[in-house]
């Protein structure tokens, strides 16, 4: 195997990396909103923009183990602690923010089982994705929605019945838990990981190289 060949293949593995810490520094930056570190409430109240980072429209945080709303799926839908998002009356509701990938949310429907929800991603108004799931009122759904580089995103729900058990209320309401997303679309490294890495490899290509060089000689 010539030098070159040997310095080019070295030069691939520092890319692939680079690469790989690329993508482990926006793995670890993945937050979850649970909805429960928002003032607590004994029933529900809007969700105040600024939570999480992002614009609320339309959407609400309910205590779901209020018993108005037992066994709806606002009750069964909780992952974590007490409290779930829901869409005010039933209509679209938006999350918006700057560029920011989302990555998954447990959806549950609050009265209907059937509930169809659609999830659209938006990158400056225009539609990057868009995902429609059937949930129902007994438990949550996770759903993977791997929406990279959007700014906006637009739930809407329609559709299902509401079984005879379930009293109190009716309406295409969902139940949001565990929003799950990535701050920036593109997570850049620290200042300081990046080059030390480039340069491990360049002293380990120097090394290879030298005792190349010395086997040929």
């Amino acid at each position: 195997m010539s030098i070159s060949t040997v310095a080019k293949k070295l030069s691939t593995a520092a890319l692939i990396a680079a690469v790989i810490v690329l993508r482990i520094g926006s793995v670890a930056q993945a937050t979850v909103l649970t909805f429960d570190d928002i003032a607590p409430i004994s029933y529900f109240d809007p969700i105040p923009n600024g939570y999480g980072g992002f614009n609320w429209d339309n959407f609400n945080y309910i205590n779901g183990s209020n018993p108005k709303i037992t066994r709806t799926g606002e009750d069964n839908g909780r992952i974590s602690g007490d409290y779930v998002a829901f869409n005010g009356f039933g209509n679209p509701a938006l999350v918006s923010d700057n560029v920011f990938d989302f990555n998954s949310a447990y959806l549950s429907a609050t009265w209907n089982n059937g509930l169809s929800v659609t999830v659209e991603g938006l990158k400056s108004g225009a539609t990057l994705y868009s995902k429609t799931v059937v949930v129902n009122t007994t438990q949550p759904t996770l759903v993977n929605f791997d929406y990279f580089g959007i700014d906006e995103l637009k739930f809407s729900s329609f559709g299902g019945v509401q079984p005879y058990y379930i009293r109190g209320g009716s309406g295409t309401q969902f139940a949001l838990d565990n929003f799950t997303f990535n701050e920036k679309a593109t997570s850049v490294p620290e200042p300081t990981l990046l080059p030390a890495l480039l340069s491990i490899a360049a002293l380990s290509a120097g090394s290879v190289l030298r005792r190349k060089q010395l086997k040929q000689s």
